[in-house]
């Protein structure tokens, strides 16, 4: 009888463990196409997204496997996030062995930092379903400071919340809000001319 019950104890475990796998296998899916974007856009190059995406995946499953599931979102992203901030600073350092290091006196006033502002990306999957206003879009997105563009897409794509998105990219829930609402505000003055289009 005690054999019994402990092989249906084992079972049950077993398969509870399996369901968690399952689980997260899906939530990893389900999140892989929007993450690999996401990197795309920041990087500018489908290789350089793939092996962030990889590495946030692999790294997460090692950390996070365990979390509750309404956890998984912000956690996945803050890790994502991290990857392609190191990608970022690995890039700056690069650039700067490779040109020798500007002096600050050197360097341009109105130019951008490169941490700050991404490069343009290919054409992501998945933004639009085409057209001119997918590409107006995409264009868009691909102008906005890394920052907003994360916010954004965490908040519009990702459906995060603000303390979801704020505990993702590891900054403050009003700095969230101010990102989001100069990123909504860039993109409206950007797509200004489909919205006049729409009127009769």
């Amino acid at each position: 009888m005690e054999d019994g019950l402990k092989a249906d104890a084992s079972t049950s475990d077993d398969s509870a463990r399996g369901d968690a796998t399952e689980s997260l296998d899906a939530f990893l899916v389900d999140v892989q196409g929007r993450a690999l974007t996401m990197a795309r856009m920041a990087t500018g190059d489908v290789e350089e997204a793939l092996d962030l995406v990889q590495d946030a995946m692999t790294a997460f499953v090692r950390r996070y496997a365990d979390h509750p599931p309404e956890q998984r979102r912000p956690l996945f992203y803050r890790v994502l996030n991290n990857r392609i901030t190191d990608w970022y600073r690995r890039r700056a350092r690069w650039s700067l062995r490779i040109f020798g290091g500007l002096r600050a006196s050197d360097k341009s006033a109105d130019g951008p930092d490169p941490l700050a502002v991404a490069p343009s990306g290919e054409r992501p999957d998945g933004i639009a379903a085409g057209g001119e206003f997918g590409l107006a879009l995409e264009r868009a997105l691909a102008r906005l400071p890394v920052r907003q563009r994360q916010v954004f897409l965490l908040r519009a794509w990702e459906g995060l919340d603000v303390s979801e998105t704020a505990s993702a990219l590891a900054i403050s829930a009003g700095s969230i809000k101010t990102h989001y609402f100069r990123a909504l505000a860039s993109l409206r003055q950007a797509l200004e001319a489909y919205d006049d289009r729409d009127e009769p």
